[in-house]
């Protein structure tokens, strides 16, 4: 293959100089922190939003229960009737009216709650307002069937199963969060590279195609370099825009965040105080500590080694695939008859992974599928973090390349024949004599 080095550089040279690659590798994260530093600005002004909420309880049960937040005051009318009350909330254009009214069944004063607003309340403001009563009606209720709350309160207990192999190592919940987590974002990483980056290599084979260029090209130059050439030189290009992706989206957040003043953690406001809260938590530094153990627990340098070479093996075969449909087509609209049966494969194995291997990652169901070439890269990697066999990811990693090896030729034999084919939509059964050629 001595033109395939040749080949590589052009298409990666033509992929990175061309005035759209260029145009949407800046673009794209300047749309994109351009959206989240609306999102942000947009959460930040509804989260500083002050509500004044009423309260008119004619129970007396429940309206000391009710204390002002940074954004929330509550405001206890007493003396006063219903009617007059929703007067006093328009006239002084208060969010909502909380009204409590007095039951004479006092064992049904729980179902006498109504809210009184202008507008359609928020949600969240509702279900607060509701996760404090019910919590005091659950007291009261409690109190008048003779039941003492701080015995309730007191036995009230925590329990964290503890959890270690029959060699003796010990794990957590934290370990399967973890687990869970790399392999979730191993596959999700492939799949969308798939997806964006074999869509761009079907589009530059249409595109040469329809040019015509690739008449004097394949007059010197084997398909199968042609198409190896196109594949890796596309993903060296797609590398590259990945790369300068997260270098440019990194700087400019940091710019939007200086400049505007935008606090994009404001986003995650509620996680924040969580996680306040959390650290307040006798138990915070135990967890912390767990966490640690998981994360050393991990596999790393099998984790990072397998990623790598599933990755590739991955994207190289659904590359040549889609390599093959480009060279059969002549526009990307004849590409949908066949792009189908490319992506069920990889949906099945995003689905298999989310349902099966999160369950039992080494069920009958999540092993078969970690050695089915078609779904193994993702299966596989989601497995990985919950302890695979090394004879098993071997295994797997050589069926995984054994059929890129075929499929390549497979693709070949397509694309030997469909590149130099023009004005016909092809079916399945001339695919299939293009085969014997």
């Amino acid at each position: 293959m001595n033109h395939l080095s040749l080949i590589i550089k052009r298409e990666y040279l033509t992929k990175v100089k061309n005035k759209s690659f260029i145009i949407m590798t800046i673009l794209s994260p300047l749309i994109m922190i351009a959206l989240i530093a609306v999102v942000a600005y947009l959460t930040q002004l509804n989260n500083n939003k002050e509500r004044t909420i009423a309260i008119l309880d004619e129970s007396g049960l429940v309206s000391d229960i009710f204390k002002d937040t940074e954004h929330t005051t509550y405001k206890v009318l007493t003396n006063t009737t219903l009617e007059a009350a929703k007067e006093n909330v328009k006239t002084n254009e208060t969010y909502g009216l909380l009204y409590i009214t007095k039951s004479a069944d006092t064992t049904q004063f729980y179902n006498n709650v109504t809210f009184y607003s202008e507008d359609t309340p928020s949600l969240t403001v509702i279900s607060s307002l509701e996760n404090k009563l019910e919590k005091k009606f659950q007291d009261i209720k409690l109190e008048r069937d003779g039941v003492d709350l701080e015995k309730i309160k007191s036995s009230k207990t925590s329990v964290d199963i503890s959890q270690e192999s029959f060699s003796g190592e010990t794990t957590s919940k934290i370990d399967n969060v973890l687990k869970l987590a790399f392999g979730g974002i191993a596959g999700y990483l492939l799949f969308m590279f798939i997806i964006i980056y074999g869509n761009m290599i079907m589009r530059s084979v249409i595109e040469e195609k329809t040019s015509r260029i690739i008449e004097v090209i394949i007059s010197s130059v084997k398909p199968i370099q042609l198409m190896m050439g196109k594949i890796i030189g596309t993903s060296l290009a797609g590398i590259t825009q990945f790369v300068i992706w997260v270098i440019l989206g990194g700087l400019m957040m940091l710019i939007v965040s200086t400049i505007f003043g935008i606090d994009f953690s404001e986003m995650q406001s509620s996680q924040q105080q969580l996680m306040q809260q959390a650290m307040e938590s006798p138990e915070f530094e135990s967890q912390l500590k767990l966490a640690f153990a998981a994360f050393q627990n991990l596999p790393i340098a099998n984790l990072i080694l397998a990623f790598i070479f599933f990755f590739v093996g991955g994207y190289l075969l659904y590359s040549s695939l889609y390599a093959a449909i480009g060279a059969a087509v002549d526009n990307e609209t004849d590409t949908q008859q066949f792009m189908m049966p490319i992506l069920m494969p990889l949906i099945l194995a995003v689905y298999v992974g989310v349902f099966t291997v999160i369950e039992d990652p080494h069920g009958t169901v999540s092993t078969v599928f970690s050695f089915i070439p078609l779904t193994s890269p993702v299966v596989m990697l989601m497995r990985i973090p919950f302890g695979v066999p090394i004879w098993q990811q071997l295994l797997s990693l050589a069926l995984l390349i054994g059929t890129f090896m075929f499929t390549v030729w497979f693709a070949a034999k397509i694309y030997r024949v469909g590149i130099l084919m023009y004005g016909k939509k092809p079916s399945y059964k001339e695919l299939y004599k293009w085969l014997k050629y």
